[in-house]
């Protein structure tokens, strides 16, 4: 991720190189021909081979020039209407961003899944490329290209040659509003905290920024996040014992002793001296793994923490008995005497 100054993407004629309104007569055709050549390289070096017609033509090429390299033989393929790809085969990522960038016109600016994959997020794959262009400007959706018109035109922002992208609290919040499942919402915003992609502040200060349209979900995955959840099972786990009346624990809380760490508990109320861990198979799958457990297990016993175990299918399918044996657990260390453990917040 770079930001600073862009690489100029601008399809306007009289911003471009070797701009041809007619040229001097005593210029032959083949010299203008291999100028207006060598121009169009010059843009489509900068523009991962990608180029609009209005700057083909007003690099030199006329229209029948442009007419033969894009006919269904040519060497040239159209990708969207006006924006053209300088070879065949499947376009990439970068040529297809590009195109997309190109269409919209300008300050436009690459955002959603693909402005999420560039900050390093997994994200699920898509074949579309959303894009912001300022309120007021007039285009449709085309191809794989979608448009979000907003009054936020997003300032600063990053760039990787001619890619203008969103910085990475606005790839979030402008996809999670375009998402309508609350477990994809969820995952998208503890995996961007989680990673240290962005920072709870930062997210926070998007939900109160941007439109209140689809910010439902936005705003509970954020308070989970708040909270110290981390991912889609401790989120359902916190709204289960939400659910039950059971006391708030510290999600993901930092235990130690002296400076010492013990480990980081998914759940654990202090006052009470009680962890609750969501056991998932993908951590479990390595042997390792399992020891490690275990080892943390039997620390944190022989200081005298509670501890119990639950997997995300017993969250789901046995959600009262779950909470019966914290209830019990929580019953049972009422009263006792504090525990020598230091309680240190999750970091986000």
């Amino acid at each position: 991720m770079r930001h600073g100054e862009p690489v100029k993407i601008d399809s306007s004629e009289s911003q471009m190189p070797g701009a041809f309104k007619g040229g001097l007569s005593s210029q032959s055709r083949s010299a203008r021909r291999s100028a207006a050549l060598a121009a169009v390289e010059k843009v489509l070096q900068r523009q991962h081979r990608v180029i609009t017609r209005k700057q083909a033509l007003a690099c030199g090429l006329t229209e029948d020039m442009l007419n033969r390299r894009t006919r269904h033989d040519g060497p040239w393929q159209r990708l969207l209407p006006g924006v053209f790809l300088a070879v065949t085969g499947t376009p990439t990522q970068d040529q297809r961003e590009t195109a997309a960038l190109l269409y919209a016109g300008r300050a436009s600016t690459i955002s959603g899944a693909a402005a999420l994959r560039r900050h390093g997020l997994r994200v699920q794959a898509t074949d579309k490329v959303d894009v912001l262009i300022p309120a007021g400007r007039r285009r449709q959706n085309a191809a794989f290209v979608v448009l979000h018109y907003t009054r936020r035109v997003p300032d600063p922002v990053c760039y990787e040659g001619p890619i203008q992208y969103v910085l990475p609290a606005r790839a979030v919040a402008d996809t999670v509003r375009w998402l309508d499942s609350p477990a994809s919402v969820r995952a998208l915003v503890a995996s961007a905290v989680q990673k240290r992609v962005c920072m709870i502040e930062q997210l926070a200060a998007e939900l109160r920024g941007g439109s209140m349209q689809g910010s439902a979900h936005f705003r509970a995955a954020l308070e989970e996040v708040a909270a110290g959840v981390r991912s889609i099972v401790e989120g359902e786990f916190r709204q289960l014992i939400m659910r039950g009346r059971l006391p708030e624990p510290v999600f993901n809380a930092r235990l130690l002793v002296d400076d010492e760490l013990l480990g980081v508990a998914d759940a654990w109320w202090p006052e009470f001296g009680v962890v609750a861990e969501v056991d998932s198979k993908e951590w479990h799958l390595l042997p390792e793994h399992w020891e490690q457990t275990m080892a943390r297990h039997a620390r944190m016993t022989a200081l005298g923490i509670g501890v119990l175990h639950f997997t995300p299918q017993q969250i789901r399918s046995e959600p009262e008995e779950v909470l019966r044996l914290i209830r019990q657990a929580l019953a049972n260390r009422r009263g006792q005497s504090p525990l020598p453990i230091r309680t240190l917040l999750p970091i986000g």
